[in-house]
């Protein structure tokens, strides 16, 4: 996808830091970023555009700020927008709006309450609070509607703050390390904080952050180093013992095995321990409070520090330090994090445009006979199928396999220009080789044909004992290699017997898809990518089945989210059949048809 991250800052921010770290990632995983902001401290692989949002004191200068957004939005054909900052947002919601494209915000702290901010609430589509004190706040007192905000947490490589013993560290006066800004409310903090350690002169304590003293720290200059900013916040954890911060601070150092006392500006919650992480958490890390009232108690700054150097004083006590560890890897984990964001992205964009990739499914193609028709109806004429893929060629859609989307490809569906749909067939029929092979090959459409084990009829529809089909033949071994050979067919696998697989215990469940997987593999030499439900029917634990077998993406019938991406084990379908003429074919694969489908299944509900 194409993404605009906006920020608004005049010097390094967590937000800046969050942003940089996600537009690296998206990039790796093929994404284009571009980064707007007033200023951009850390390197990153994202275009920087400079847009000064903080020149915000008229209506002016917002609408010189949301014509560049405008502009950039249309000249980078832009997809979603994700600010990162109240200043930004604003601007940025009006221009993505203008544009018809959403817009997400990551909220970082506590929003001003007025009446104008709780009618243009300004945070796009979707919010995206770093904490669940942020997530109640902008719910309770600014009226976000809560389908509309999910706690996502800064994204960090946890991998660049590696656990270290204890005895890694070099003993002495212990240090610790205050780590945050000398300037505005965290700078009231560090000053207080400042003035109870500089008193214990058990420990060594240094302050790290500002580009500047100011004139009131000066007089702790004597017994208080100041490294001023530093790029190797990593390296000065390690050789800490004890680590006093808020919100992504403490998560590295905790992350990094050491001591940590969680306060910011919001709330002091002292050292972090698996009691007490969940409530710390809430706030990241005393950050962001239930309230906007603040009053800490900083005469215990020295005894939490002793408490804190307590958690290196026995094996259990280092345990503990390694589970916190964990738990931050599980809730900040960098790749985790970034893979529900992509997912958030193209959720919204597809319910902006009430547009997807339409993935349809057929079953039988045939002539038209009497006797090749069956009982169910379950089949296209052979003619409307011609006519369908002429109407595609016309309009420019691309056919493409599950192969084709492969490794992240399926985000280019959003690519200005392309209309990708996906053409399966249910069974592998024998007519699928007489019929839509050559149709295929005329007209250079791909398809997606999910095969039986070893069956060599529709055994299952036959042996029904009410309302049985005839009996049609399905592709020998020969007809399946020459498809494939064609690279025009991709081949899923459909089970051995197709049964109704939730109605079946887990045992017969493997067997079903496992060994039709071992069949079909054998038949083709390669890996089978995809998988197809029969009738549509599964459960969540015949889900996690196909999960086991490596299936990158599996198809239901007319169930699943609008979102193709949402969920790649539950992937929604339009079916053909033999009523539906080019009129049907045309809303069944215009994008909007199941948009269309579900407001008339809602209404009918009412």
């Amino acid at each position: 996808m194409n993404i605009l991250m906006a920020l608004s800052q005049l010097e390094v921010t967590g937000a800046e830091v969050y942003a940089v770290t996600l537009a690296d990632e998206l990039i790796k995983k093929g994404n284009k970023v571009w980064i707007v902001s007033d200023t951009l401290t850390k390197n990153t692989d994202a275009e920087y555009i400079k847009l000064e949002f903080n020149k915000r004191r008229n209506l002016l200068q917002r609408y010189r700020q949301v014509k560049k957004l405008i502009k950039i939005i249309k000249e980078k054909d832009i997809q979603v927008v994700h600010a990162h900052s109240r200043a930004s947002s604003w601007s940025a919601n009006l221009a993505a709006k203008i544009c018809g494209i959403p817009m997400i915000t990551t909220v970082h702290g506590r929003q001003p309450v007025h009446m104008s901010r709780k009618i243009i609430k300004g945070f796009g589509d979707y919010s995206l609070p770093v904490c669940e004190n942020i997530k109640n706040h902008i719910i309770e007192d600014l009226g976000v509607k809560e389908k509309e905000t999910k706690v996502l947490r800064n994204p960090i490589n946890e991998k660049e703050y590696i656990f270290s013993k204890t005895d890694e560290l070099i003993y002495g006066k212990p240090i610790v390390s205050i780590i945050g800004r000398l300037s505005g409310p965290k700078g009231d903090v560090a000053y207080n904080l400042l003035s109870e350690l500089y008193k214990n002169d058990k420990v060594y304590t240094q302050i790290v952050g500002g580009k500047e003293i100011p004139e009131r720290f000066k007089k702790f200059k004597d017994r208080i180093k100041f490294p001023g900013y530093v790029d190797n916040i990593p390296e000065i954890i390690k050789e800490s013992h004890v680590v006093i911060g808020a919100g992504r601070v403490a998560v590295e150092s905790i992350l990094s095995g050491r001591a940590t006392i969680a306060i910011g500006e919001a709330e002091l919650i002292g050292e972090v321990t698996e009691k007490n992480i969940s409530h710390a958490l809430a706030s990241n890390f005393g950050d962001i409070g239930k309230t906007s009232q603040t009053k800490f108690d900083y005469s215990k700054i020295n005894k939490m520090v002793d408490r804190a150097l307590s958690l290196y004083s026995s094996h259990e006590n280092q345990e503990q330090l390694f589970k916190m560890r964990e738990i931050l890897v599980n809730e900040f984990g960098k790749e985790n994090i970034v893979n529900i964001i992509e997912k958030i992205y193209e959720k919204t964009y597809v319910l902006k445009k009430k547009k997807e990739m339409p993935i349809i499914m057929y079953h039988r193609v045939i002539e038209g006979k009497d006797e090749e028709k069956g009982i169910h109806g379950t089949y296209t004429l052979k003619k409307d199928f011609e006519e369908q893929l002429k109407y595609l060629i016309r309009n420019n859609y691309e056919t493409v396999t599950f192969k084709d989307l492969k490794d992240g490809r399926y985000k280019e569906r959003f690519n200005k220009g392309k209309k990708k749909i996906v053409l399966t067939f249910d069974d592998g029929y024998e007519d699928n080789y007489r019929n839509v092979f050559p149709l295929l090959k005329k007209y250079g459409c791909k398809a997606v044909i999910y095969i039986m084990g070893d069956a060599t009829y529709n055994k299952w529809d036959t042996d029904q004992k009410e309302n049985p089909e005839s009996r049609f033949d399905l592709m020998r071994d020969d007809m399946i290699k020459e498809m494939q050979e064609s690279d025009l067919v991709e081949f899923g696998v459909h089970t051995m017997t197709h049964p109704r697989l939730d109605t079946l215990s887990a045992e017969e469940v493997r067997y079903e898809i496992g060994e039709a997987k071992r069949v079909l593999e054998d038949k083709l030499g390669e890996k089978a990518t995809s998988f197809a439900y029969p009738y549509g029917d599964f459960n969540e634990e015949v889900k996690e089945i196909t999960k086991e077998f490596g299936f990158e993406f599996v198809v239901a019938t007319d169930n699943g989210p609008l979102t193709f991406s949402e969920d790649m084990l539950e992937i929604r379908r339009i079916g053909l059949f033999s009523t539906n003429k080019l009129f049907n074919f045309k809303r069944k694969v215009s994008g909007r048809y199941n948009f269309i489908r579900l407001k008339r299944e809602l209404k009918k509900r009412k």
